[in-house]
């Protein structure tokens, strides 16, 4: 009998010690055949933007035609608090993390966290610069910036006198997008400045009002995002000049200021496409398919004529 005691004993300490050994829920791989009730933790740079708005509603609209769950955390544009963000979301034990970085070094060390975890990441419309993910879903930057320089080429000629507003310093798509631009701008025209202005409306206004005392004989303005073309252009507006604006995303403004013939052109992404093709490479991925290391949305040139 004493055996017997002893021998049970032994057996349920083994139990214990085998479900202590159990890692936490947050660190076990997702279920591969089952999609249902996958949780998604969206981090996006910004809410304070339509088409990062328009690029969560995407991921909400398949995630919920999938019957998975998203729990979305803004950033603020502060790659500190995102970083933060991230690891909250990895605590509450999400299966899948689709980040939008607010700056591409900077998210590293998110991503590498979510890597020691065995958590997959998605990256939607800008890259980062290191850690395992999976897959980049976004439009063809450079792509885009090479269609803003050829569209300002065709309206007001070579060697042109031109500015340029640049994004968030450090996010992949400010880099691209100036690398398409300058591609053929550099051989093509004159690009008397580059500024930032953050992705930012009122910024983009401040800095063109400055760049049109600065270069009064400019001809054009690229602005690498709409919310700085919209800006750029009151500050046009404000000096009575005729000056050619492209703006870059193809928000609902930006259309609407095209269709009245305000602003001149945008380089449309499709943030809401962006965000259902991040969904649908995160199943893939949770399923145990491989997946391209690059997903493209495909770009379009508006224009109001």
């Amino acid at each position: 009998m004493k055996k017997l005691v002893i021998l049970m004993m032994t057996i349920s300490l083994f139990l214990l010690g085998a479900c202590s050994m159990e890692p936490p829920n947050w660190a076990k791989p997702a279920k591969k055949h089952d999609l249902k009730n996958i949780k998604i933790g969206l981090s996006v740079s910004t809410l304070n933007n339509p088409f990062f708005v328009s690029l969560k509603d995407g991921v909400m609209k398949e995630a919920k035609a999938n019957g998975m769950h998203v729990t979305v955390v803004d950033a603020q544009n502060d790659s500190a608090k995102q970083v933060n963000d991230i690891q909250d979301l990895l605590q509450q034990g999400v299966d899948v993390l689709l980040i939008n970085p607010t700056d591409s070094a900077a998210i590293s060390t998110a991503v590498q966290s979510a890597n020691e975890v065995g958590v997959p990441v998605i990256t939607l419309d800008r890259s980062s610069d290191k850690g395992k993910v999976e897959t980049l879903v976004a439009s063809d930057n450079i792509k885009g910036g090479k269609m803003a320089a050829n569209y300002i080429i065709d309206q007001v000629g070579k060697n042109a006198k031109v500015v340029e507003l640049q994004g968030v310093p450090g996010a992949s798509a400010t880099r691209e997008r100036g690398k398409g631009f300058h591609e053929i701008a550099d051989k093509e025209l004159q690009v008397v400045e580059s500024q930032s202005a953050h992705f930012d409306r009122t910024e983009g206004l401040n800095v063109m009002e400055n760049l049109i005392q600065g270069h009064p004989d400019i001809k054009a303005v690229f602005a690498q995002n709409d919310e700085m073309a919209l800006g750029a252009l009151e500050a046009i507006n404000s000096s009575g000049k005729n000056i050619v604006v492209v703006g870059f995303d193809g928000n609902d403004d930006a259309l609407k200021s095209i269709k009245d013939g305000k602003l001149n052109a945008t380089v449309a992404q499709q943030p809401e496409l962006i965000g259902k093709l991040a969904v649908n490479a995160a199943g893939d991925v949770l399923k145990g398919k491989k997946v391209k290391k690059y997903i493209p949305a495909p770009l379009k040139l508006m224009t109001h004529k």
